[in-house]
């Protein structure tokens, strides 16, 4: 990936700073924009902006971009009586509002590279109902139908995929896995008996930005421990 630019949106922590630090060691130049980067390496070939996926703020990118992620997300796991329409608002605000306006801003550097690569984040509960996910689930769904309606537009310059994973113990699931008995559980439900890590999904990311996958478009690539297709 030497040479090569990429683009990842929220990539200061959790799945995102681990995708960063995989383009950064294999000599990429990775163009980070989120809110903070106190975690962030500091080498040559990483760059920092400020930026809120939420905000009318432009970014800046270089001439070409070689591949995109966006990291930003939502667990807003509640009883469906207990979501106000809000809710649903506010997530499909930061699950899609905020990818549409980042691809926009992003096409045409984009596609002035052959086999760009854009990576998406849905969840499995999308695909597999789970109780007390309706707000998250819808607004991923919308991910996974912008993800095949990208493919077939942008084709064959521009290569869209989208990952599904399950519960990843990122600081954006931490409530969820605050303490032993609640981690054990979580681990317990999966097939392969343990929680997904960034690392787990960020290895899934590089994969789908790189040659290796270039045959590889409009695809929803479950990284969930089994939980979505086997039973034990």
């Amino acid at each position: 990936m030497e040479n090569k630019n990429y683009l990842i949106i929220g990539g200061s922590y959790g799945i995102g700073l681990e995708i960063v630090n995989i383009l950064a060691n294999e000599n990429a130049n990775v163009y980070v924009a989120a809110r903070t980067n106190d975690q962030l390496p500091t080498t040559p070939n990483i760059h920092f902006q400020e930026f809120d996926a939420l905000s009318e703020n432009s970014l800046e990118l270089p001439d070409e971009l070689h591949g995109l992620v966006y990291c930003p997300g939502s667990i807003n796991l509640k009883p469906f009586r207990s979501l106000k329409p809000q809710a649903f608002r506010d997530d499909f605000e930061i699950n899609v509002v905020g990818v549409v306006k980042i691809l926009q801003a992003a096409q045409k550097t984009l596609q002035k590279t052959q086999n760009a690569s854009v990576v998406l984040f849905s969840t499995v509960a999308v695909g597999q109902g789970m109780p007390y996910h309706a707000s998250v689930a819808a607004s991923k769904g919308a991910i996974e139908g912008i993800t095949k309606s990208l493919a077939a537009e942008w084709s064959p310059k521009v290569r869209v995929n989208c990952i599904a994973p399950s519960l990843t113990d990122t600081p954006l699931a931490a409530r969820l896995l605050s303490n032993d008995d609640r981690r054990e559980a979580s681990a317990q439900r999966h097939p392969l008996k343990r929680i997904g890590t960034a690392q787990d999904i960020a290895a899934s990311a590089c994969f789908l930005l790189s040659s290796k996958s270039s045959w590889m478009t409009g695809q929803v690539l479950g990284v969930d421990g089994g939980i979505s297709t086997v039973r034990v």
